[in-house]
């Protein structure tokens, strides 16, 4: 009686979905089907992520689907950690699917005389294509923030000029969050890169202070230092204050948590999103910074707060308002060409009270303040701000 072939597969396997056991199915109609699994460590060191699900409950996870034969945690390293298992297992073929295809694996396998099988990458019959990639992007809960005021005003830079507090809410992830777009992007995928899909459970303020040292590495070739607003904003849950006085860390916190003010909020704050800030755009170039324009900045910030917490509508509009002309007073270029179009657009619709850009502008959203929850556009973005309780 003729022996089956042996079959290999190498991947990692952290968030095992559909897509991977109709790839198992299609590769075990090759002969018997063998699975490498990446370790912990090489995924961390290769992937620069640590994995959702450990070596060892990945690899049960693999071992009890009925289309694999066996499966091993493989000792290499690298996008080649399948070699020490191949030269262990000698399988006759190895399939990789489209996407894992590579010039340096086909030429190993030459090498081995193995044969290599390529698979497109189609989903069972009735199924919706899974990637990890995707399944990544859609389950991360890694929280973004919105600056109501005072922004800059983390820079010290601005804060030489004038103490002052900047504003922040950290928000649910629960919408398109895109790059480029004053969303603090840049810093959120930066925590991705260790913490994948959610915050680690510890003190917000600390989190936030170890995202701000970890982002604003010292050997950062383009000597930028992120504002500490985008750690603080999204580590730190409910609406936020910090002080600034010429430090790129703030002095003080103060935090509200009453739900009574956070849902008033969620019925008067949307985005409209607008045009990615594009590529080469400096918005500090043609930058007006003096003290009395920094006074008119930290000045609409207190406004902002106190008129928040006294949930008064009209006085929130006209402080919020007024930060954002503080801003761009400084920040001329904040107001990159079609940004106006869109502030006569959505200023001009009843109950739209009052806009700004969320980060340092130059594009992305339209963050708006209306009267109550029946002025918020239909098109427009509702925000869930993140309870305590959700970290």
């Amino acid at each position: 009686m003729t022996s089956k072939k042996k079959v290999f597969v190498s991947g990692c396997y952290d968030l095992l979905h559909s897509g991977h056991v109709e790839f198992f199915r299609q590769a075990a109609q090759y002969g018997d089907l063998y699975v490498g699994i990446g370790s912990d460590e090489t995924i961390l060191h290769y992937k620069k992520h640590r994995t959702v699900y450990p070596e060892r409950e990945r690899l049960f996870m693999v071992k009890a689907i009925r289309y694999v034969k066996d499966a091993f945690i493989n000792a290499g390293s690298g996008i080649m950690d399948f070699v020490p298992t191949v030269e262990r297992l000698r399988p006759d073929v190895f399939v990789v699917n489209e996407d894992g295809s590579s010039e340096e694996k086909e030429a190993y396998c030459r090498k081995m005389g193995i044969e290599y099988v390529v698979l497109p990458r189609v989903p069972s019959e009735g199924l919706t294509a899974r990637s990890s990639t995707d399944l990544k992007r859609q389950t991360s809960m890694i929280p973004t923030r919105l600056d109501l005021a005072g922004t800059w005003i983390d820079q010290p830079y601005v804060s030489r000029y004038g103490a002052g507090w900047a504003i922040t809410i950290s928000l649910v992830p629960n919408f398109e969050i895109r790059e480029r777009c004053g969303l603090s992007t840049s810093t959120r995928n930066c925590i991705r890169s260790i913490w994948p899909y959610r915050l680690p459970d510890m003190d917000p303020e600390t989190l936030a202070h170890i995202v701000f040292c970890f982002e604003n590495d010292p050997e950062r070739s383009d000597g930028i230092v992120s504002g500490a607003q985008d750690a603080i904003g999204i580590c730190m849950p409910g609406l936020v204050r910090h002080y600034y006085e010429g430090h790129y860390w703030p002095i003080r916190f103060e935090s509200c948590h009453d739900e009574k003010v956070l849902s008033w909020l969620e019925e008067r704050l949307c985005l409209v999103p607008m045009f990615p800030r594009r590529d080469g755009c400096s918005v500090i170039e043609g930058a007006k910074i003096d003290a009395p324009h920094v006074k008119a900045l930290t000045s609409a910030a207190d406004d902002c707060w106190n008129a928040i917490l006294d949930r008064d509508i009209d006085r929130f509009a006209a402080a919020y308002q007024s930060s954002f002309e503080a801003q761009t007073a400084m920040f001329p270029a904040m107001m990159q060409p079609g940004v106006q179009e869109y502030i006569d657009r959505y200023s001009a619709m009843d109950g739209v009270l009052a806009w700004k850009m969320p980060g340092a502008g130059g594009g992305g959203y339209l963050a708006l303040v209306c009267r109550d929850p029946e002025c918020i556009p239909d098109e427009a973005i509702r925000l869930t701000i993140r309870r305590r309780e959700n970290i």
